[in-house]
């Protein structure tokens, strides 16, 4: 029989290491997807250049319910499912009700309708940014009844703000729930634009299950009331978007997903009027120009500007 060298034996073994184990979730890119309400993202070859699968919607939780918002809501699902885009809706308040909080029953209707309506779409979000001004109790029977209401659907605990509750709100959903989600959503902007961590991490350590990024970004502008501050500008919104690639989305291998807010400011539907008045964290201007963080977004997807 033929010997082997001792050192082509080494390397051999070291190939078929190579070979077997798996790429872990760290080394693997985080999936990349766009948050935006309005469908005119899905004609513009700038955002079809890009061939992300995933996209999110925010959605009033009565808007099935209501013509003028459900032929909006039509033509934002016609777009994203001609692309054959996989959609994440998160939910959020009424624009017409009084009342703000829909009962468990009204939420498991809620997702039935709307399974029955666009059944491509398998993702919701409970809540959106629920730990402003939402109990995680209530929350976590939303988020109980509409599992129950589509066992096969996947159903993220909620989306949460990277503010001071964040961990300790997740642990109260837990504990009221009696079970932990398999995801999570968070809307990491403080981390994003001071270039820091601490929400990130806090939700990470709080609970267990899978970390989608469902809302972050560069900031350019807002004009929001909020107390929380940090830098804004074109510039800046830039930093903040590499910063997320760079360093958020390894803060944990179970960070799966960010969805950049949003695509466009300023043009397009009415839908996102009065948010484009108080925030804009838009890869495209007013001026329907692209800004400097597209162009961090493209380098990290590997793609060419679209002409």
């Amino acid at each position: 029989m033929r010997r082997r060298h001792p050192f082509l034996i080494v390397l051999l073994a070291l190939v078929a290491v190579a070979v077997a184990v798996p790429a872990t979730a760290a080394q693997a890119k985080v999936a990349v997807g766009i948050a935006d309400n309005k469908s005119d993202m899905f004609t513009d070859p700038r955002f079809t250049a890009l061939k992300v699968k995933y996209v999110r919607i925010m959605v009033p939780y009565d808007a099935i319910h209501d013509q003028q918002e459900r032929i909006w809501l039509d033509g934002w699902m016609a777009g994203a499912k001609k692309d054959g885009l996989k959609v994440l809706v998160t939910f959020d308040r009424s624009r017409k009700r009084t009342s703000r909080n829909p009962t468990p029953a009204q939420m498991a209707t809620l997702i039935k309708s709307f399974r029955q309506r666009y059944p491509q779409v398998k993702e919701f979000a409970t809540w959106n940014e629920a730990n402003i001004n939402k109990q995680p109790e209530t929350v976590a029977k939303w988020w109980l009844a509409m599992r129950k209401a589509c066992p096969t659907c996947t159903i993220l605990g909620a989306d949460l703000l990277d503010r001071s509750n964040v961990g300790t709100w997740a642990k109260r959903f837990v504990k009221a729930a009696k079970r932990t989600p398999k995801v999570w959503g968070l809307h990491n902007y403080v981390d994003a634009n001071r270039g820091s961590t601490k929400g990130t991490k806090a939700l990470v350590k709080a609970v267990k299950g899978d970390i989608w990024f469902t809302e972050t970004g560069g900031v350019v502008a807002r004009n929001n009331a909020s107390t929380v501050t940090f830098p804004t500008g074109k510039s800046q919104a830039a930093k903040a978007t590499k910063f997320i690639f760079k360093t958020l989305i390894k803060v944990s291998p179970r960070v799966k997903r960010a969805y950049l807010y949003h695509w466009n400011t300023g043009v397009g539907s009415a839908t996102d009027a009065d948010d484009d008045r108080t925030w804009d964290s838009g890869l495209i201007g007013p001026d329907d120009q692209p800004r400097p963080a597209l162009a961090v977004l493209q380098q990290y997807l590997g793609v060419k500007p679209a002409v």
